[in-house]
């Protein structure tokens, strides 16, 4: 379908859910803000990136981001939630566009897409930081004027100045010599430290190494007066040691009459993550298509020989070793079968009926299904379970493929005797999320293979598929969750599924 229809039909869902999460989730000030004016600034948007997307118009989206800089301004906004608002329409249109197109076409949909949001928040960001600088420049010239006449005044418009960078939300920092001599509360939290501890540290102590070389070129550039980029992207290093993504915009100024360089700094921690999203959710939609393709190619053959495989088995002269063989062929075509309705499982898009439903019920009951199984290798299963845990909304027939999944790997990495334990609760640090722990005492995955457990097809054992914990990992997300794996010590593997919570309990 033309990209053209698909932005006309869903163009009052695109609106909706665009406002709908604007309201409720970039910041208190967008909460605040009345739904009949996010309404007319949501359309605009809207309307202007159709013209771009369509017909590769940048009109709209410049007039656009013309007056929704001014109107933001004056409500007070921060450049960050106005970056993140235009980041939403990515997240409400990917969803759709990833139901609607396949193959070469989502994909040159995507990086249209891709392409306007980053005209639009580039364009923006400039925009918006320019008239910023311009209103600081014009107060700082006014101080400037000010100060021949009246030292006392100068006084008090310094503290004003130093007031207004104080309350922006991006990190604001001066470097001078190497050093930092000014850095706001927000440049402070961002990497952990006091304004005392921030204050005359050198600038490199707060760079990631992967990141060091290139900021110093940069630096040694500006410094020298050579042409340097305004606007990079590195990773910072927080006191704690982690390392972060972080967007820079600086510029040479003078400060108390010697040069130095100033700059925004704002962490992109979440613009990374989306753009992570995007990149695996077309990974996904590519290995999707590939299996449906090659899995439907298979099963036709496949249910041949298996049919008259069946129908020779049945052959009565057939003893001894010639039937066992037969029988062989038999099973292990079903197990093909098999494998090939994990493939066709893992590849259509995931559509959930939820309702309220309890997931120690769900595990008991999967654990009653497979009790000959669990009984037959002589493993001893525990649960842990309070007695009121919060109720999920749950895909009910879902959640038990996947627990069902995450038992089978359990099982099978287990020998004869080994121990599972299954434990759910709500920790006390995060009334917001229930957590169910998996465990065993089997032998444990690798380090080197613990990073790709849960990609598509990747599996340690002979006879695995390699699509059991990357469909444990499609629902559990699809509900909203997280799931990870861990090694468990002295030996085994934990796996750990979060859960979004509710008032309602169990």
């Amino acid at each position: 379908m033309p990209l053209a229809s698909i932005l006309e039909r869903y163009q009052k869902i695109i609106i909706e859910e665009w406002i709908r999460r604007l309201h409720q989730s970039v910041s208190e000030r967008y909460s605040k803000r009345p739904l009949d004016e996010l309404l007319i600034t949501v359309s605009r948007a809207n309307d202007a990136n159709y013209a771009v997307l369509v017909n590769n118009d940048y009109t709209l989206i410049d007039e656009h981001i013309r007056w929704i800089t001014g109107v933001r301004l004056e409500g007070g906004f921060s450049l960050s939630e106005v970056q993140n608002a235009y980041e939403l329409y990515r997240e409400v249109l990917v969803s759709i566009l990833l139901t609607e197109l396949h193959g070469q076409e989502l994909l040159d949909t995507m990086q249209k897409l891709n392409q306007c949001l980053f005209y639009t928040i580039t364009r923006f960001s400039n925009y918006f930081q320019s008239l910023h600088e311009e209103q600081i420049r014009t107060h700082a010239s006014s101080l400037q004027r000010e100060v021949e006449d009246r030292t006392k005044e100068l006084a008090e418009s310094e503290g004003k100045y130093r007031l207004l960078v104080e309350e922006i939300n991006d990190g604001y920092f001066v470097n001078q010599d190497g050093r930092i001599v000014f850095a706001n509360k927000a440049f402070c939290d961002l990497h952990g430290y006091t304004y005392e501890e921030m204050f005359g540290t050198p600038y490199t102590d707060i760079i990631a190494p992967r990141s060091l070389k290139s900021v110093q070129r940069l630096y040694e550039k500006r410094v020298a007066g050579e042409d340097s980029k305004d606007l990079y992207i590195y990773f910072r290093r927080h006191k704690n040691g982690n390392e972060l993504p972080t967007e820079n915009k600086v510029k040479g100024v003078l400060y108390e009459g010697e040069y130095a360089v100033a700059g925004i700094c704002r962490d992109i921690t979440k613009r990374v993550e989306i753009e992570t999203r995007i990149r695996e959710a077309e990974r996904f939609a590519h290995i999707g298509k590939l299996t449906t393709s090659l899995a439907h190619e298979i099963r036709n053959p496949l249910s041949s020989v298996k049919m008259n495989s069946q129908i020779l088995l049945k052959n009565t002269d057939f003893r001894g070793n010639d039937k066992r063989r037969m029988e062989i062929v038999v099973n292990e075509i079903s197990r093909l079968e098999r494998i090939l309705d994990e493939m066709l499982t893992f590849a259509k898009p995931l559509t959930l009926r939820t309702q309220r439903a309890s997931i120690t019920e769900i595990i008991d009951s999967c654990l009653e299904t497979m009790d000959v199984r669990i009984r037959e290798r002589e493993i001893e299963v525990k649960t842990h379970h309070p007695l009121r845990l919060p109720r999920l909304l749950l895909d009910r027939e879902k959640m038990e493929q996947a627990i069902f999944n995450i038992l089978i790997n359990s099982i099978d990495a287990l020998g004869n005797g080994g121990k599972i334990l299954i434990r759910a609760q709500v920790p006390r640090e995060n009334k917001k999320v229930l957590k169910v722990e998996i465990s065993d005492n089997g032998p444990g995955i690798s380090s080197e293979d613990l990073p790709y457990v849960f990609d598509p097809f990747f599996s340690s054992k002979k006879k695995g598929t390699g699509l059991g914990l990357a469909n444990v990992k499609k629902i559990v997300e699809a509900h909203g969750g997280s799931v990870e794996v861990s090694p468990r010590k002295p030996n085994g593997t934990v796996l750990s599924l979060a859960f979004p919570t509710r008032e309602e309990t169990a």
